[in-house]
């Protein structure tokens, strides 16, 4: 703590993708900065450590036939390695100074840092947010047993549960059935929604429940969960579906959404506002209501994505620095992927939404089955489907259930961002065998 000083140019409080960018662009261009972080198994932020790449290493080794107790290792070797990195690239710059502890508000410009040395108060010129988010866990009777599991939790399981039931049918539920249904676990999933992923088009959410169903996957749908209490070694889980009902498991995992991680920052100290929702408010330029105080990610409820947060980053970056990419409303299409084998990517609107909005528009789709480089892959299940406007040509949207989507809806993104009409990707020459060669015979 006696290298820490009383004020700086640059406060950054998390680790996350954003954050750790910008203290790395900051102090590569001379400027002091220091960054805050609660936990040193969080260095690099929620992404490295509990969400992006542990789980899609367990979803690799579980697609390669590796044992869970491996794949649990080596997802624990990889995070580690990689928060040391992180952790280097900062705290090794002369300009950039890490403090672990934990960081809240005592006006707009100055917070206390409550470390294990004791606190320090620290003033800034310029504050960024970065703290993140966290698995929300409903308040509900037994929801603290110890079979009961969010996210974060589940992966710190060495053993892998025989029977695992998973509350919640969006992206984090799938990815997770998906993932301990090849390591062999049973897996039920149980869903509010009376479909099955009811915001897509009917025939793509068929192809990924159909792909899920062949796995093992069970789906209880329409079910409101009440309440949970003790079976032996194992869990009982109440719910209303059609009158009382139960099911017995070994473990729960409770994949209800995530919240913002501001309970420690003390925001109203600063005078910085939330939404309803607990989410820093935010103007277009990520600006929160506080002077020279910026939220970027997850915590400033924008799209929760990795990537989103290091465009969060561009935006404060060129700010900063005077230059033109400096606000959300230039901002363009970003796509969006489910991690499944074959994984689901998704871009635009779908068939539904475009019928909605009364557009004028054709549709395209192939069968996974007809790609030969799916074949290969032996993943021949799944469907292509894109929306175009019949005016322009221009792609108005794409899902893309199939091998390598999650790679494939790159170019996709890249065509509607740069207004490529589809007849280009149609007769464009790709390499072969290829998923991507798919292109060729979609818009055919």
């Amino acid at each position: 703590m006696d290298t820490v000083k009383a004020h700086y140019k640059n406060l950054i409080i998390g680790f996350g993708k954003g954050g750790k960018t910008l203290a790395a662009w900051l102090s590569a261009n001379g400027e002091e900065v220091v960054l805050i972080e609660k936990s040193k198994n969080r260095y690099g932020g929620t992404c490295i450590n509990v969400a992006c790449i542990p789980t899609k290493s367990l979803i690799v080794n579980a697609e390669k036939g590796v044992p869970y107790a491996k794949a649990h290792t080596i997802k624990d070797e990889l995070t580690a390695e990689m928060r040391r990195k992180n952790y280097q690239k900062i705290a090794g710059s002369p300009h950039a100074t890490v403090i672990d502890g934990t960081a809240s508000f005592l006006s707009a410009n100055r917070v206390n840092v409550q470390t294990a040395d004791g606190d320090r108060a620290i003033t800034a010129d310029r504050i960024f947010i970065n703290t993140g988010t966290k698995p929300f866990m409903p308040d509900m009777e037994g929801i603290t047993g110890r079979h009961i599991y969010n996210s974060t939790t589940l992966m710190e399981l060495s053993v892998m549960p025989k029977r695992l039931a998973i509350i919640g049918g969006g992206v984090v539920g799938l990815e997770f059935a998906d993932m301990l249904l090849k390591f062999g676990s049973e897996v039920t999933l149980f869903t509010r929604e009376e479909q099955f992923l009811p915001k897509e088009d009917r025939d793509i959410a068929e192809s990924i429940h159909s792909s899920l169903a062949k796995k093992g996957l069970h789906v209880i749908q329409g079910a409101a969960v009440q309440r949970f209490s003790p079976a032996g070694d194992g869990v009982t889980i109440h719910y209303r579906r059609a009158g009382e009902q139960q099911a017995t498991t070994d473990a729960v995992l409770m994949a209800t959404g995530r919240i913002p991680e501001t309970t420690a920052l003390n925001l109203r100290a600063a005078g910085i506002e939330t939404d309803e929702k607990g989410f820093i408010s935010v103007n277009d330029q990520l600006q929160t209501s506080a002077p020279n105080v910026w939220a970027i990610g997850d915590v400033n409820g924008g799209p929760q994505f990795t990537y989103i947060s290091l465009d969060d980053f561009r935006i404060i970056k060129n700010q900063l620095a005077g230059t033109g990419y400096n606000s959300t409303t230039k901002r363009k299409s970003y796509a969006t992927t489910v991690f499944l084998t074959p994984p689901f990517a998704r871009i635009g609107i779908n068939e539904t939404e475009a019928q909605a909005q009364g557009i004028d528009y054709a549709v395209f789709t192939l069968a996974a089955a007809n790609i030969p480089k799916a074949a290969i892959l032996q993943q021949k299940e799944g469907l292509l489907k894109a929306i175009v406007a019949r005016d322009t040509g221009k792609i108005l949207g794409c899902m893309l259930h199939c091998a390598e989507a999650h790679e494939l809806i790159n170019t996709i993104q890249l065509a509607i961002n740069e207004s490529i009409a589809y007849p280009v990707l149609r007769d464009h020459i790709y390499t072969h065998p290829t998923m991507s060669e798919a292109f060729n015979d979609l818009f055919a």
